[in-house]
């Protein structure tokens, strides 16, 4: 390789070195590619994600965008519908993350619950994440609001992964419920709740359910409870653990920043 390059009067990186596609086509395709996989993508990500495996592509973000507006793939987002109900008489409690970010995983646990539209009723999805991961810590779907649809996954993640710091949720009565807070309480958790109305005190897991419900739900046609099962599961456990970059974590997905952490935890001397 090197006595070609001298040959051929090339620098020895050029021969590691994909340049840009000469003409747009294998750039299209492969942004039609990521569009399709992760469909709430921007042009900043989209521009990232070319540059991983399969694709090694070295991009500007301006002609992403571009190419982008020409083959309609900028979409608006959708409001969603609240699942909160948070006019009940049980105790409330105040929120202990406004301006703390977690600095390492299992610091601080956020939670919410979305509905699911199926074609002969809805079915509700609940679900628990780590701040500073992005990792789902447990999640469950169920037909029913009641109280087993936020336990079973609080569970779930409590057998899994050391208790969280704090568990951060809206004051919904799923959360707020005897058993549910016992639970934390017994886990030596702090309980942490937004304020009623102010959904933004709850953002990172708001963006969590925005996520699944676009990327997912919305090109979903589920016939059934089963159905839904295996592919919001397969989105939850592979696609979003394992390949969905996030900026907020430098572009990575939350298993390389879990990976990263546990191989080079922070020094505590």
């Amino acid at each position: 390789m090197r006595d070609c390059c001298a040959v051929l009067g090339l620098a020895r990186s050029s021969y590691y070195h994909r340049s840009r596609p000469s003409d747009e086509s294998e750039l299209r395709e492969a942004i039609v590619d990521i569009a399709g996989r992760f469909p709430r993508y921007g042009s900043r990500k989209i521009k990232e994600q070319l540059k991983r495996a399969p694709y090694r592509i070295v991009v500007g973000r301006h002609r992403v965008g571009r190419l982008m507006r020409e083959m309609n793939l900028l979409v608006k987002p959708k409001r969603r519908r609240s699942t909160t109900d948070s006019r009940h008489g049980l105790r409330r409690f105040p929120n202990l993350v406004r301006g703390l970010k977690a600095s390492r995983p299992d610091q601080i646990w956020v939670a919410d619950i979305t509905y699911i539209h199926l074609p002969s009723h809805d079915i509700y999805l609940s679900i628990i994440m780590d701040q500073y991961s992005r990792s789902i810590r447990g999640y469950h779907l169920s037909r029913s609001l009641g109280q087993e649809l936020a336990l079973l996954p609080l569970e779930r993640a409590l057998q899994r992964y050391p208790a969280p710091e704090i568990h951060h949720s809206d004051q919904g009565t799923q959360y707020a419920a005897k058993a549910y807070v016992k639970r934390l309480q017994a886990a030596g958790t702090q309980i942490s709740m937004a304020a009623v109305g102010k959904p933004s005190e709850n953002g990172y897991a708001e963006r969590l359910i925005r996520t699944i419900k676009e990327e997912e739900v919305s090109l979903s046609d589920y016939a059934n409870m089963a159905e839904a099962r295996q592919q919001i599961g397969h989105f939850i456990d592979v696609v979003y653990r394992y390949e969905r970059i996030h900026s907020s974590l430098d572009y990575l997905t939350p298993a390389e920043v879990e990976e990263g952490w546990h191989r080079n935890p922070p020094s505590t001397s």
